[in-house]
């Protein structure tokens, strides 16, 4: 249980103001108009995330396996630390997904939710959380929901605007949970 609370609220913090949330919004007023292109949206996203977040998990799985407890366990303190720095910095969007668009709202969202999540600070945090738990399911499970929690009412309320949002504060809050989970990491 503490995988899946771990993972949801990890990810659900640290897709704010990420530019896959960013991307949410885009793809909302994009195809808002559309009948059903918000549950096209959500069922993108949905599925764009357990894929690869399965497949990010799994990697940090297996990865861990492949060295001894005490090195993983350094690996991943300082994984998270790592992170933490990098939530700092904010996300700048791609202008090149309108060639997606044409796709439809669903095909367009897991396309481009997918691309965009590679290398993604939540992606990279799913690999260490799954290395740290060794609770794949868990993992994805919290992973998973914790983005549809960040972007989905971004989804359904598509016209309120992030700016509004004390981004600053958030990220720098969500850099502390990263750092804490190092020190846990390292002393738990």
């Amino acid at each position: 249980m503490e995988a899946l609370l771990a993972s949801t609220l990890t990810v659900a913090i640290a897709e704010i103001g990420d530019k896959t949330q960013l991307l949410a919004l885009i793809l909302a007023a994009r195809f808002s108009h559309l009948s059903g292109g918000k549950t096209a949206i959500i069922l993108g996203i949905f599925l764009s995330t357990l894929v690869n977040h399965f497949a990010s998990a799994w990697l940090g799985q297996w990865a861990i396996g492949l060295i001894s407890p005490e090195l993983a366990r350094y690996l991943i303190a300082g994984s998270f630390f790592a992170i933490a720095l990098w939530v700092l910095v904010p996300d700048k969007m791609d202008e090149e997904q309108s060639r997606f668009y044409k796709m439809g709202p669903f095909v367009a969202t897991f396309i481009l939710f997918f691309i965009a999540e590679m290398g993604d600070k939540t992606q990279i945090a799913t690999v260490v959380l799954a290395a740290k738990y060794d609770a794949l399911a868990m993992v994805v499970m919290g992973t998973t929901l914790g983005m549809m929690i960040a972007n989905v009412p971004v989804v359904i309320v598509g016209h309120l605007s992030t700016e509004k949002l004390p981004m600053t504060l958030i990220h720098r809050g969500c850099a502390v949970l990263f750092a804490l989970l190092g020190v846990v990491t390292l002393f738990f």
